[in-house]
């Protein structure tokens, strides 16, 4: 075994199995699939919102978000990355009439025309064209939706 001390501590040492590195490692390249490597976050982080009151609010650190409820509602956001992709699932549990905020932009101007019917589900894509700064108004970029009832 041999190791590499700094102010009396181990900061690198061999090991049967390889190299052991104690602290922050910084390097300029990697080489590999990265396929064995371990405690690395990675993949959709899903946000399920059922709440009260008549709006309901995104947050958009999340990239893949579902809203169950009833009644008239409209949906906002807070957050963001410019350039992040998301996609909203509507599930209707009762009838209910969707609105959205005006941070949500749709093709030639309009909102779409979701069902009310119980059970109905909509999907809905959008990527963050601007994220939100003092006196800089959030923007998403929608796409039409799809409507599964």
């Amino acid at each position: 075994k041999v190791s590499l001390d700094y102010n009396g501590s181990t900061k690198l040492s061999t090991e049967t199995g390889g190299v052991n590195i104690t602290g922050v490692c910084t390097a300029t390249s990697f080489v590999g699939d990265g396929s064995s490597l371990t405690g690395i976050s990675v993949g959709i982080t899903t946000e399920a919102l059922t709440t009260a009151g008549a709006t309901v609010t995104l947050d958009l650190s999340k990239d893949d978000h579902k809203i169950t409820k009833s009644g008239t509602y409209t949906i906002t956001c807070t957050g963001g990355t410019e350039a992040s992709a998301h996609t909203l699932r509507i599930v209707n549990s009762g009838i209910s009439t969707v609105g959205f905020s005006t941070y949500f932009l749709f093709p030639s101007g309009g909102v779409p025309n979701l069902p009310t019917a119980n059970g109905a589900i909509s999907l809905i894509s959008f990527t963050v064209h601007r994220a939100g700064a003092s006196g800089i108004s959030t923007q998403l970029i929608s796409g039409a939706s799809l409507n599964f009832s």
